[in-house]
């Protein structure tokens, strides 16, 4: 990895079918290794035979009461640190001329939703099943792909807005998990939320980055993106330390909040 270009050897990654095979090589990733930021990549995502893809109301759900209920839960979230790899991975190659630090933020990522996704992969060994073995939705890549032509676009509507989301839902799920008598599981969602505070906060740095430097309100500009991209609105309830640690400002809290009480019916005006 010495000599050969940090991104070109991502976008290898990105484009790895095989699941195991793709988490060797982000894992093998050189973080210290050269960066030529001005390499034009056509980044190319390659997707593994499983799971079968399907709409998200299709997807296969059962009360946690239950080890198949259980394992299904398991498999989602495994499915969505997959995907968090992949989106990882593509915002580094796709986007040129950038800072050595994005694209070494970037990848640092990938590797540790590589290790997210290889800690649920574990939990799932538990029950007997294995990564494809339930069908899965695209919402994430979907994202991706919405938002390919723009940087700006893709920090405010992933990491700022569906990753973010998973600030709020763990800590309900882990419980869950908990009281569903699986422990070892609600452990790695722990794991899992401390990760991704940071991989949020990573999204919030290069958003505000990009803010200042086009002098731009970070909150009317995330509004205006979900507008353009026809994106869901943040839903309540929200996380609010959570975000705070990730670096969410007090003016965006303070929207999410009011956001929060407009969604419940109980704005004070």
């Amino acid at each position: 990895m010495n000599e050969a270009d940090l991104r070109v050897e991502a976008s290898k990654a990105l484009a790895e079918c095989d699941p195991v095979q793709k988490m060797k090589r982000v894992q093998s990733l050189n973080l210290n290794g050269s960066v030529d930021a001005s390499l034009t990549l056509e980044p190319s995502m390659g997707r593994p035979l499983k799971p079968v893809l399907v709409s998200p109301g299709k997807v296969p759900t059962r009360g946690l009461s239950s080890p198949e209920g259980k394992a299904m839960l398991l498999h989602a979230l495994a499915h969505i640190e997959f995907n968090a790899i992949n989106l990882a991975l593509d915002i580094a190659v796709r986007f040129d001329s950038l800072p050595l630090a994005f694209y070494t933020d970037w990848l640092k990522v990938a590797q540790e939703e590589a290790y997210h996704h290889a800690l649920l992969c574990d939990r799932l060994k538990a029950y007997g099943v294995s990564y494809g073995d339930f069908p899965a939705h695209d919402g994430l890549w979907q994202m991706a792909q919405r938002t390919a032509d723009s940087l700006f676009a893709r920090l405010a509507l992933v990491p700022r807005l569906l990753e973010a989301r998973g600030l709020d839902v763990s800590p309900a799920i882990r419980t869950k998990l908990a009281n569903a008598g699986d422990s070892e599981s609600a452990a790695v969602l722990d794991v899992i939320l401390r990760d991704e505070i940071g991989h949020v906060a990573i999204g919030n740095r290069w958003f505000g980055v990009l803010c200042e430097q086009r002098g731009l309100d970070p909150v009317d500009a995330f509004a205006e993106c979900l507008v353009k991209y026809s994106a869901p609105e943040p839903r309540s309830p929200f996380n609010f330390p959570a975000r705070e640690r990730a670096g969410f400002s007090p003016a965006e809290l303070q929207w999410l909040l009011h956001l929060e009480q407009s969604q419940s019916g109980s704005v004070k005006t």
